[in-house]
């Protein structure tokens, strides 16, 4: 059995953090699959999928990495193609990815403790964003 559906997530941009754990349990959930696998995907190639601890020090911590690793204020030869000074948030996106793959067991998501799933949206304006939750199994 396959189950698609959808998250719609409206952000702020810059390294925007959200946690949508619940959002895929909810999709898991409805999706009546007990056992197989859930695949999370971004749509667009400024924003990523990962898994942290959502509590809100360590989500500074996260910020500041990648504000370190690769910043915003650079000269990135992107921004010459566009000109919407975006080029960092591209960066950032291939590096992080763009697509989660999660066990399903007992009909639901398999994760620790502390792990929570997080949208995280790097370009530099707000965006209406989208995220693709497949879920395959029986």
């Amino acid at each position: 059995m396959v189950f698609q559906d959808e998250i719609k997530i409206s952000t702020q941009g810059i390294c925007d953090v959200y946690d949508i754990t619940d959002e895929i349990n909810k999709i898991v959930a409805k999706s009546k699959i007990k056992e197989g696998i859930a695949v999370i995907s971004v749509i667009g190639s400024t924003a990523g999928l990962s898994t942290i601890e959502a509590e809100p020090n360590l989500i500074k911590d996260f910020k500041e990495f990648w504000e370190k690793l690769i910043p915003q204020d650079k000269n990135y030869h992107h921004n010459k193609t566009w000109g919407d000074g975006n080029g960092f948030s591209h960066l950032r996106s291939s590096l992080l990815g763009t697509s989660l793959s999660f066990p399903v067991s007992g009909g639901e998501v398999i994760l620790g403790a502390w792990q929570q799933i997080i949208f995280v949206d790097f370009d530099n304006r707000s965006r209406e964003r989208t995220a693709v939750v497949k879920v395959i199994g029986e």
